[in-house]
């Protein structure tokens, strides 16, 4: 789960890391404020697009199975574990 957010938060960042890239090529410093103020709004969709572009993505292409998780139950007494068929 902790891989799952901390990718969607590199993917979050890559409009910010490549606008600091841009920045830098430009013969500008990333350090400055001044810079950065007017793009704030626009790196922030950016970065959000992306984020929701990788989720639909996955959605659309993950892996599926015709049989579905079992949940934790009751038998005889007994507890059975949940497990995936």
């Amino acid at each position: 789960m902790l891989r799952l957010v901390l990718q969607e938060i590199l993917l979050f960042s890559l409009p910010f890391l490549a606008f600091a890239a841009w920045l830098l090529f430009a013969r500008r410093s990333p350090l400055d404020h001044a810079a950065w103020k007017p793009q704030w709004t626009r790196l922030v969709l950016a970065g959000l697009f992306v984020v929701i572009a990788s989720l639909v993505m996955t959605g659309l292409t993950g892996q599926r199975t015709k049989d579905g998780y079992e949940p934790p139950r009751y038998e005889n007494g007994r507890l059975v574990p949940g497990h995936f068929r």
